[in-house]
């Protein structure tokens, strides 16, 4: 079951009656609506009454109010404020920009602006390659929206897309160091968002697309990448396809497999499901079969789009169809990276012996964890208050640090399988409840990083 979590934080500021019980009558209240006290702060202290500021997790907003309530029902006991804590940390946004030199004086002004700065623009005119070691572009990226597939929320527009850009941006810079821009387009043309990415590019020396909804996405990178010489990732698609393959290499070693002889059942093909085949091909799995909402995808099914068509081609050898319960039986992994609550023990019980199971749609996955924890050996989910968590924050700040201290024009599966392989090789000794790093373990990023870096064939050149 969910537990109250961080996400839905908030701060009550409370009067209450200054009794010697106050204090224990504050946090019962929370503990008896299932709220978590994580902080207990006196602000105020007078003769007869007491002023406090309680933090604690709720599970959701309407949990968050039921908490109020609690508060409010206590005899004698006002709530003058609630604050949600989430929001506070967005406010004014979550990045700003900072110079890397000192303007101090006159001579610092004219070597960083004019007129010294106008030899280094005709120096990059001469040479534009020079762009990458004399600009921001050796070191930036950009984190490109059109806010069409915001989270698992939908199609949000490109002002609600930010938030989460700003996020991403503030990630790439804590686990990697890589200075990242969130560039949130208002539209949704394929055509206008290949041309302002193409002509916004020079500045960049790296693209990440996010949160662009299927089959658009496809097309927008596969241009992108003819069009530009600097490194497109969908993180989307390639962060996902990274580090579940990652999880699946040590889950793997857990039980004792090959993924030669594993059937692996991946079940939502859109962005994530898509790459994530893509990326496991590499590894001459057994045999594949995707599922989507209209059961088992094969050559002979009605209305396949280009992508679909593609995975009908190169997927399910035996060419079978039917249901998701169907393509479980004697399946030996299971990927879901698509929809909440989508079977339960009986289907579990038809997989292999020794089954993985990885329920990655978040926040409520494929099947419960503790349903598929007392049936799977292994079992990983996209929460982090679940063991095993498949986070892309394992993947793209590290792949991007590569690319970039590489000088990349492209990025290949050789580099993505790299990247996969040293995010498993950061767990020297796996165990069913730690097959993936923390994202958080210092070691991940630098590791990526490196191999990365090693796989575009450019060992020598001096990261960042």
């Amino acid at each position: 079951m969910p537990v109250p979590g961080p996400g839905y934080a908030i701060t009550a500021r409370v009067e209450a009656p200054a009794s010697a019980s106050a204090a224990g009558d504050i946090t019962m209240a929370v503990g008896r609506v299932g709220g978590v006290v994580t902080a207990f702060d006196v602000v105020e202290s007078h003769t007869r009454t007491l002023i406090v500021d309680i933090s604690c997790n709720a599970l959701n907003e309407a949990h968050a109010s039921e908490i109020t309530a609690a508060l409010e029902a206590l005899p004698g006991v006002r709530v003058r404020k609630v604050s949600d804590r989430t929001f506070l940390l967005h406010l004014g946004g979550k990045l700003s920009v900072e110079s890397k030199v000192s303007l101090r004086n006159r001579d610092d002004l004219s070597r960083a602006y004019t007129p010294g700065v106008a030899r280094v623009c005709q120096a990059i005119a001469a040479n534009p390659a020079d762009a990458r070691r004399l600009t921001i572009k050796r070191n930036t990226v950009a984190v490109v929206t059109d806010g069409s597939a915001v989270l698992g929320l939908g199609n949000l527009g490109a002002a609600a897309a930010m938030p989460v850009m700003e996020g991403k941006a503030a990630l790439f810079k804590r686990f990697a160091g890589v200075d990242a821009w969130p560039v949130c387009l208002d539209t949704q043309d394929t055509e206008e968002i290949i041309r302002t990415v193409q002509i916004l590019a020079p500045a960049y020396g790296g693209i990440n697309l996010e949160d662009i909804a299927a089959p658009r996405c496809f097309e927008i990178e596969a241009r992108l990448r003819e069009l530009l010489d600097i490194p497109v990732f969908h993180d989307d698609q390639h962060g996902t396809a990274v580090v579940v393959l990652g999880a699946l290499r040590n889950a793997l070693r857990v039980v004792g497999k090959k993924i030669s002889d594993c059937k692996i059942v991946v079940c939502g093909v859109g962005a994530a499901g898509s790459a994530v085949i893509r990326l496991l091909r590499s590894s001459a799995p057994g045999d594949v079969l995707a599922v989507d909402i209209d059961g088992i995808v094969h050559p002979g099914r009605d209305g396949l789009d280009d992508n679909l068509r593609w995975i009908a081609e190169h997927t399910n050898e035996a060419r079978v169809s039917g249901t998701l319960a169907d393509a479980l039986v004697d399946a030996d992994v299971f990927i879901g990276v698509s929809a909440p609550n989508l079977f339960g023990a009986e289907e579990l019980a038809t997989m292999a012996s020794d089954s993985i199971v990885f329920a990655l749609a978040n926040p409520d996955p494929e099947i419960d964890p503790a349903i598929a924890t007392a049936h799977a050996a292994v079992v990983a989910t996209g929460r982090s208050d679940y063991p095993n968590q498949i986070n892309n924050v394992l993947a793209f700040p590290g792949v991007f640090r590569g690319l970039l201290d590489a000088q990349a024009r492209d990025i290949t599966d050789a580099m993505l399988l790299a990247a996969a392989a040293a995010i498993a090789d950061v767990v020297a000794e796996p165990n069913p409840s730690f097959i993936v790093p923390s994202v958080f373990d210092a070691a991940v990023a630098p590791a990526v990083a490196e191999a990365v870096r090693s796989a575009t064939g450019k060992q020598d050149v001096a990261p960042v």
